[in-house]
């Protein structure tokens, strides 16, 4: 953890390829040999990281593409995936900040693409493959910058309240910016 919070730290400020093993190692407050008994480099390091978010990634959304008749909604998905990323606030905010990984940025969104176009097949069966692919990318993007902003500023507000908001744009597009119960005699 020590490692892993120095690295995330020291990226906030400046890409990987700028940031030493010794300065890593002085920032976590261990010796090198610590941190090569462990990695090959630091670009190991930033993959070890990335792929076990990845892998709780698709943890938590297993549960929810394994339920079966109509119990996922859009809201549980966004829930899962939000909390995910919220767990994983410092790679996240690091990930899709300044001097992230795009790649790894990529990898999350194609990671989600499948599943979720799988999601979206069942729960809109009326729509075609292309109109789903179409509001995923779209979906998708505009997710990313959420995220950025809310990881941006430090997961605020809280997990859920995101989570309605990303709901609400989702659902209801530029009505989101409506009120959801019009006042009466409008």
């Amino acid at each position: 953890m020590l490692i892993r919070r120095a690295l995330t730290e020291l990226m906030r400020s400046k890409p990987i390829q700028s940031i030493t093993v010794k300065e890593l190692c002085a920032a976590a407050g261990i010796h090198r040999g610590t941190f090569y008994a462990h990695y090959e480099d630091l670009y190991d390091l930033l993959r070890q990281m990335e792929e076990e978010m990845l892998s709780d990634f698709e943890a938590a959304l297993a549960p929810m593409l394994s339920e079966e008749g109509g119990t996922l909604t859009l809201k549980r998905l966004a829930a899962g995936i939000f909390q995910c990323l919220r767990d994983n606030a410092d790679l996240c905010t690091v990930t899709l900040g300044d001097y992230g990984d795009k790649a790894f940025e990529r990898r999350l969104i194609q990671l989600g693409r499948k599943r979720c176009i799988d999601i979206y097949s069942r729960l809109f069966p009326h729509a075609s493959i292309e109109q789903i692919v179409c509001y995923y990318t779209f979906v998708s993007a505009g997710c990313i910058g959420l995220l950025e902003q809310w990881l941006g500023e430090g997961a605020l507000p809280p997990t859920e309240e995101a989570v309605r908001i990303a709901e609400g744009i989702m659902t209801r597009g530029i009505g989101f910016l409506e009120p959801e119960d019009p006042p009466k005699g409008s």
